[in-house]
């Protein structure tokens, strides 16, 4: 049974999901985010904690000592006014490092691309009906699963940590103020850390599901990847008609020397160059045109109608081409293969019939098809 071509099968192409990051349809992750921002939080708590953790010290000790004048006249406002001045320094680097360390996740994670279009107001964001499909359809029943999963993998952390530090902890009610507050500190680090650690697992379950979601949700049918092939390479038609506009341009230019050249030597089909021999010009051949591809396909046409004799010795041709330009005589060791040629050229203008001479080209200076030397090119 043949396959439909309108059946998304088909592997989406590096432009499709070119495209589909432009419209904002990238790799995200939740689970990454939230790792991420723990992550900075926990590294900064441990960097900057005891300058947080002393602040918190200084301040407590400070609300907790009463003097005379305290007790007369109690104003607790100016103290908590106070702890909060000196305690907002660190909380907004903690909020600037924790935020960074999201987006830049989610950057990465979602090819670098920033598109202020997704902060626009959508219309089924807010659409019940939108909001029950992504609830009870497949997305919702994968996140459901995602989130009962977490919650479980957290929930045993969060246990396994108590049980291990709970006695701990408890014993503090009879330590002084600042062994509990280091102790604390310690504490929450720790459990964060270890939170931190299952929110990594999930973030590395969660990459190639949202992998396998992105690359399902941008499968092509057959169809689709026709009509990509055909934007990307042009259609026949277009692309005769380029090769028939470069071919023109081609002849344009090559018309005066292709009228002076006394004979082209080809590749048969990759090179042609076109020679001529005078004198009074210089005392070698010199090259009057050269090209390959269209170029040399031109020249070839315009060799037959202005019936300039055209030969193909491949070797030399390659030779004669990657060794020397246009309206320069030839190097000095082809001079005995060229002359040869040349002398074929001459006899067969006086009328007489003769096979092609064969030519010699020194080894050094053979080169293969993709214009790379090589020795045993024929």
């Amino acid at each position: 049974m043949s396959e439909s071509a309108g059946e998304k099968t088909f592997a989406p192409t590096e432009k499709r999901k070119r495209e589909a990051a432009k419209q904002g349809d990238v790799l995200r992750s939740k689970e990454l985010a939230t790792a991420a921002a723990m992550l900075a939080g926990i590294a900064w708590l441990k960097l900057a904690g005891p300058w947080l953790l002393g602040i918190v010290a200084g301040k407590l000790s400070a609300g907790l000592t009463f003097t005379h004048a305290d007790l007369m006249d109690f104003a607790p406002g100016p103290l908590l006014l106070a702890a909060l001045i000196a305690a907002l320094p660190p909380v907004l680097v903690l909020g600037a490092a924790v935020a960074f360390a999201s987006l830049a996740s989610q950057l990465g994670f979602g090819e670098g691309r920033w598109l202020a279009a997704n902060l626009a107001p959508k219309a089924s964001r807010i659409n019940p009906l939108s909001g029950l499909k992504r609830m009870f359809g497949l997305q919702g029943v994968v996140e459901l699963a995602k989130s009962l999963a977490k919650a479980l993998l957290l929930g045993i952390i969060a246990w396994a940590w108590a049980r291990a530090h709970l006695t701990d902890l408890v014993n503090l009610a009879r330590a002084p103020l600042p062994r509990q507050l280091a102790a604390a500190w310690d504490a929450i680090t720790s459990l964060l850390l270890a939170l931190s650690v299952g929110l990594v697992l999930v973030a590395l379950i969660d990459f190639p599901v949202q992998w396998v979601r992105r690359f399902l949700r941008l499968r092509m049918s057959q169809q689709e990847v026709r009509d990509e092939h055909k934007e990307a390479e042009g259609s026949p038609e277009n692309k005769a008609h380029i090769r028939q506009r470069q071919r023109q341009l081609a002849m344009g230019g090559l018309q005066r020397a292709m009228r002076e050249a006394q004979f082209v030597i080809t590749n048969p089909t990759h090179y042609s160059v076109a020679l001529l021999y005078d004198p009074e010009r210089a005392n070698a051949p010199v090259v009057l045109a050269k090209g390959r591809g269209e170029k040399a396909l031109a020249m070839r046409e315009l060799a037959r109608e202005l019936d300039v004799p055209l030969l193909e010795y491949p070797a030399l041709a390659r030779s004669v081409y990657f060794t020397t330009r246009e309206n320069q005589v030839i190097r000095e060791e082809l001079y005995a293969a060229v002359a040869g040629v040349l002398g074929f050229v001459m006899a067969l203008k006086r009328g007489e019939e003769r096979p092609p001479p064969p030519v010699f080209v020194p080894l050094e200076l053979r080169y293969d098809p993709d214009g790379r030397p090589d020795p045993a090119a024929a």
